[in-house]
C-alpha cells in the first residue's frame, strides 16, 4: 500500500509557525515517526506552497497509490483547481487541518475540496495524518 501526505502553503514551517495552533514539532520530524510506526506502507511526503505544484503531484500519483491525504492550507478555502484536480483522479483523498477549521475565522469555515474528498479530519493536531493512514487501513 502507498499513501502520500501533500501539504500545502506554510505547513514546511511547523514547529515555528503559530505554535499555540499548530504546536512545536516540524512535519519532517513527525512524518519519520509515522514512518516508523506504520513500516508495511510506503509513505511519501511532498510539501509546496504554490498551488500548481500541488495540482501536478495531485495528477501525478492520483492513478497509482491508494490513498492521499491532504493539508491544503489556506487553498482549502480558495482553491477551485485544486478541488477540480482531486475530483478528477481515482485514488482517494483525505481532507486534514491540524486545528478545527470551524473554530476559527469565518472565511475558514468553508472547504472547496471536502465535497471531492473520501472524508475530513479536523481539530486533532498532527494525530490527524495517523487517522487519515488508519481510515486507509480499514
Amino acid at each position: 500500500m502507498k499513501i502520500t501526505i501533500i501539504n500545502g502553503p506554510n505547513l514546511n514551517l511547523l514547529g515555528t509557525r503559530e505554535k499555540d495552533i499548530y504546536g512545536s514539532k516540524r512535519f519532517e520530524d513527525y512524518f519519520l515517526e509515522l514512518k516508523n510506526e506504520f513500516k508495511d506502507i510506503e509513505l511519501d511526503y511532498f510539501q509546496s506552497n504554490i498551488e500548481g505544484e500541488i495540482i501536478d503531484k495531485l495528477h501525478n500519483i492520483g492513478f497509482s497509490d491508494n490513498g492521499i491525504i491532504l493539508n491544503a492550507g489556506g487553498y482549502t478555502h480558495t482553491s477551485v483547481s485544486i478541488a477540480d484536480a482531486i475530483k478528477s483522479i481515482e485514488t482517494p483523498v483525505i481532507e486534514v487541518h491540524i486545528s478545527n477549521i470551524l473554530t476559527r475565522e469565518p472565511f475558514r469555515h468553508v472547504s472547496l475540496i471536502a465535497p471531492n474528498c473520501k472524508g475530513s479530519i479536523f481539530g486533532f493536531g498532527l494525530k490527524g495524518y495517523k487517522l487519515a493512514i488508519l481510515s486507509f487501513l480499514n
